[in-house]
């Protein structure tokens, strides 16, 4: 018996709401911007990046602007990060812009600036074989990056996308660069963007450990004559507000390195100065002779401490409070180490110090010899109305300026 062949016909498949979108990687890259909240991306075009160029043109919330040389584009973004706080974004093509962009990657680096440095590269199959503007992008800038990538796949682009936001903001800040060679910038893939991403080996630390912190309570309480030793990372962190409550609570003198101006009022009377080879006679000399050092957020820098040998041979109990536990005891060794959030551990600082039953040391003895050394007046500058000196000019500027204004300066005598 012959049973009827059943018919098959070529129906369309439901569209599924809920399915991913498909997308090439340089749509991609834009959506990851986006949705990192990034609305301002500088750069300077080149072939292995056009298709990235193409998308950016082919929208309209992501603005571009253009520069004239890739250093540029990386120092602008680094700016912006500075003035934001924010993750500052540059993208640059393959071989001599990646290349021409490692100053101001390097700049990022050394000081804790958030960037994701986008570069463009020669196709997949091309790596390594010598190609035009061809070069190792990973491998030149591994030094002077907190990490980077290589994208080999577009399937991977997004969740890259997102661990290089990740990295670059949280812990200590630094630039990360992304390379993404041009094959995967035009190749498809359903785009899922994560909400967050968990990197196994890396967890920063960032409340601080709370016996280091009451122990370091206990030395600023006993302590004759503290000192409070304030880096870039205490404006990283925002702890400035805690840094000012904790100088007046604990009656402590207070020093702030070239990164840090502003994180404590100038015009306070128990503020000295930057320290170091730039800094004033009486921030110095109070480095050295106080017996509670107390360093948040600073690296102890050459321009800073000068030789470590003869820094370090004036006894002295140092606490040193950073998020970086790479940072602690490179250059000199604490005596109360506490990787952490510089806010988070200060705020508990002030807390355990408000809690605090026994009063303060004197200090009397400690004052007074600072006002011996301000009285030398390190900065004063003869005005005989001849000549117009430097200082006088940057504090008609500042005067002019207000207290709103960003100022940029060169590097040089004027910038101290």
């Amino acid at each position: 018996m012959n049973m009827p062949v059943p018919e098959f016909r070529n129906t369309p498949a439901t569209p599924n709401a809920n399915a991913p979108r498909v997308l090439r990687g340089a749509e991609m890259i834009v959506e990851a911007l986006l949705a990192e909240g990034v609305r301002t991306v500088w750069g300077y075009p080149g072939g292995a990046v056009l298709p990235i160029y193409d998308a950016i043109a082919g929208q309209s919330a992501l603005q571009h602007l253009l520069v004239r040389h890739e250093q540029a584009a990386v120092h602008a973004a680094d700016g912006y990060a500075r003035a934001t706080g924010e993750v500052g974004v540059a993208l640059v093509t393959s071989g001599p812009g990646v290349t021409n962009a490692v100053t101001g990657i390097a700049t990022a680096y050394f000081d804790s600036i958030p960037l994701v440095v986008l570069s463009g590269n020669v196709p997949t199959s091309m790596i390594g074989e010598d190609a035009f503007q061809e070069c190792d992008a990973v491998g030149i800038t591994r030094p002077i990056v907190k990490h980077n990538f290589l994208v080999a796949d577009v399937g991977s682009l997004a969740v890259t996308l997102k661990k290089a936001f990740h990295l670059a903001r949280t812990g200590r800040p630094g630039p990360v660069l992304v390379d993404i060679p041009k094959d995967v910038a035009l190749a498809s893939a359903p785009f899922h963007y994560p909400d967050k991403v968990e990197i196994r080996s890396y967890r920063p630390a960032v409340e601080g450990h709370e016996g280091q912190i009451r122990h370091a309570a206990q030395l600023l309480r006993e302590a004759r004559r503290p000192y409070l030793y304030v880096g870039g990372g205490a404006v990283t962190a925002g702890a400035t507000a805690a840094l000012r409550e904790l100088a007046a609570l604990a009656d402590v003198p207070v020093t702030t390195t070239l990164m840090a101006l502003g994180a404590f009022p100038a015009a306070d009377p128990r503020y000295l100065g930057m320290p170091g080879m730039h800094g004033t006679y009486e921030a110095n000399r109070a480095m050295q002779e106080c017996d509670v050092l107390l360093a948040v957020g600073a690296r102890f820098d050459d321009r800073v401490i000068g030789n470590v040998a003869d820094f370090c041979a004036t006894p002295r109990q140092i606490i040193h409070i950073d998020i970086d536990p790479a940072s602690i005891g490179k250059r000199v060794r604490p005596t109360v180490p506490i990787v952490g959030d510089a806010r988070r551990v200060l705020d508990k600082l002030v807390a355990m110090l408000r809690e605090a039953r026994t009063p303060l040391a004197d200090r009397a003895d400690w004052w007074q010899r600072i006002d011996g050394w301000r009285a030398r007046q390190c900065l004063a500058y003869a005005r005989d109305g001849l000549r117009i000196k430097p200082q006088y000019v940057i504090e008609t500027l500042s005067r002019l300026a207000g207290a709103d204004a960003i100022i940029c300066s060169d590097v040089g005598q004027h910038q101290m």
